[in-house]
């Protein structure tokens, strides 16, 4: 089973999409890093002792990979807003053979001393207009949400709006158990995270 890991929320550009996500917070943002087999870096947020919030955006003048970039970034545009989530797996191998065509092949990633293997799609795409969840596998016992300090924040709910709404929470179904997540049906593919600070609740 897939355990829910963190949340990606896509920027056009880091520092402008930092200010607006600590407006709508409240909450500051902790450094992040640079992932260069990307071309991408980030800003993060505790979410609690296992979960964290991840702002990410194109670095500028970083080359970026021979295919599309993760979390399809290269075709973002608009609004500061949730596009991903990312899901924890053991077995990264076996999560992959379960689930849907298109949900991507391992790249062995590494920043410091945190080591993981990631399933980036082909296409950059995931699977149900993007809307199934990337799937990540750790190596060792590094992991950022516990380095990060925690301010308070909490998700409390991910809402997944789909035009293949029924097949889409089939799919979950079979391979995440998680009360806050709630699929619904829409015309155009989106999702809201629904996080709860300290001041009252967002949703981005």
């Amino acid at each position: 089973m897939l355990v829910l890991d963190h949340i990606a929320v896509s920027t056009e550009a880091l520092e402008t999409g930092t200010a607006e996500i600590e407006a709508a917070l409240g909450l500051p943002l902790a450094p992040g890093g640079q992932h260069a087999a990307m071309g991408t870096w980030n800003r993060l947020l505790s979410l609690g002792p296992a979960e964290y919030f991840e702002l990410i955006a194109i670095e500028p003048g970083a080359p970026g990979p021979a295919q599309p970039r993760w979390f399809d970034l290269d075709r973002f545009a608009g609004a500061t807003r949730a596009t991903t989530w990312i899901c924890r797996t053991p077995d990264l191998a076996a999560a992959l053979d379960a689930a849907p065509e298109g949900a991507g092949v391992p790249w062995d990633l590494q920043r410091g001393d945190l080591s993981w293997r990631m399933a980036v799609p082909r296409d950059g795409r995931l699977p149900f207009g993007g809307l199934f969840p990337a799937m990540i596998e750790w190596r060792g016992e590094a992991h950022p949400a516990p380095r990060l300090p925690d301010r308070g924040a909490r998700l409390t709910g991910l809402r997944l709006f789909s035009p293949e709404a029924e097949a889409l929470r089939a799919t979950l179904a079979a391979m995440i158990d998680d009360p806050r997540i709630e699929v619904l049906a829409a015309e155009v593919p989106r999702m809201e995270a629904v996080i709860s600070t300290p001041r009252g609740e967002v949703v981005l």
